[in-house]
């Protein structure tokens, strides 16, 4: 008889020589039908959890790896590489189980943590709404108190991962603050509305989130009720942010990769593209602007893992460069692969489309720009 053969399964992923060989072997196949389809099938997101890719920011205690932030960018790096929409759910994920291993309560970590890291509950950010960004100002949704419970109403858009997810952080005013609560994506009167045709990060699982008189316990809260305005939300949209920032790397790493592989290739009469002094100009840019951006991501990582006070403003740096250098590499790419790369299944295609998605989300390129001027200014003002 013939022993049967037994498959083995992904590597966990725990840097990024691991992370490389999960994505060669399991997602980079898979990426073009993501994107047609607008969904991550089931079976990835089961290779996703056998891998721990769920499983980064979880503290090992709770099943998860512990992961520090410099592997974890090295580590989005490549998944950003394979596949944009599934970095994008990986983000959302890592920010609610950071936030819960940094403020939750041991009860809530207890609950949570470990079927995060297993994968078989996905995390939501829920703080956009239709009438704004993720701004603390602009948040409309309402919590109030009700005996023991909290009720919350109001609406959340442009949700990542809101398909599928099993636990939402959802953000809601109470009073003059702002707090954010964990619930169950089955409470009663959590609707999900799946939103599709989007321009990039197509397979993101982005959904409407309505809140109609969710009730939730007053365990829910995630932090003491009186904390500082915002801190939550700003201090968890920092390690999304940063994660951007890595996944933007990762895309300019793959338009570089199919840049050269293509001016690298024999045309007729013997000659290639990489011989003429406008390509090799296009490919130069391109290295030094992936260059520059890792050094910047890999920055803000070491400042993370630091403590520095300075950790917020170099991930708003490390993220605007790289957004607004995948977005040009990109452009580029297009350009120089011309028809190849207009078509469908085209990487550099989806690279496209996916990097104009990084210059918008975490804070957009504008609102960056006004954060980082706004810091210098201050800096300046209070060193003299």
């Amino acid at each position: 008889m013939t022993a049967p053969t037994v498959t083995a399964g992904p590597a966990t992923v725990t840097d990024r020589v691991s992370a490389r060989a999960f994505v060669d072997s399991y997602l980079r196949p898979a990426a073009d039908e993501f994107d047609r389809t607008e969904c991550v099938s089931p079976e990835f997101l089961a290779k996703a959890s056998s891998s721990g890719l769920w499983a980064s920011l979880v503290p090992a205690e709770f099943g998860g790896l512990g992961l520090d932030m410099m592997t974890l960018g090295a580590v989005h790096e490549e998944v950003g590489q394979g596949c944009s929409s599934v970095r994008n759910l990986l983000t959302v994920h890592n920010m609610v189980c950071w936030a819960i291993g940094r403020w939750g309560s041991p009860e809530q970590q207890q609950r949570w943590l470990p079927p995060m890291a297993a994968g078989s509950v996905l995390g939501a950010f829920c703080v956009t709404e239709p009438g704004g960004g993720a701004a603390l100002a602009r948040v409309e949704s309402t919590a109030r108190r009700q005996g023991d419970d909290w009720v919350i109403d109001g609406q959340k858009k442009w949700i990542t991962g809101g398909v599928g997810a099993g636990l939402l952080l959802v953000f809601a005013r109470a009073d003059r603050n702002v707090l954010p609560f964990l619930v169950p994506a089955g409470t009663p009167g959590v609707q999900v509305t799946p939103i599709t045709g989007m321009l990039g990060g197509r397979a993101s699982m982005i959904a409407e989130i309505g809140l109609d008189s969710v009730t939730v316990p007053a365990e829910a809260l995630l932090g003491p009720e009186r904390f500082a305005p915002g801190a939550v939300m700003t201090h968890t949209l920092d390690v999304g942010r940063y994660t951007v920032a890595a996944g933007s790397v990762g895309i300019l790493q793959g338009c570089l990769d199919a840049c050269v592989e293509h001016a690298n290739r024999e045309l007729p009469g013997g000659h290639t593209l990489g011989e003429y002094q406008l390509i090799r100009a296009k490919i130069t840019e391109m290295v030094t602007s992936l260059r520059a951006a890792r050094l910047l991501r890999e920055a803000a990582g070491r400042s993370k893992d630091a403590g520095s006070p300075e950790t917020i403003i170099d991930t708003w740096i490390a993220k605007l460069f790289a957004a607004r250098a995948a977005a040009a590499a990109a452009s580029e790419a297009v350009q120089l692969l011309g028809g190849e790369g207009c078509g469908s299944g085209s990487a550099v295609a989806c690279y496209y489309r996916d990097a104009k998605i990084m210059e918008i989300i975490e804070g957009s390129s504008e609102i960056s720009q006004l954060t980082i001027a706004s810091h210098a200014l201050h800096v300046q003002e209070s060193s003299r």
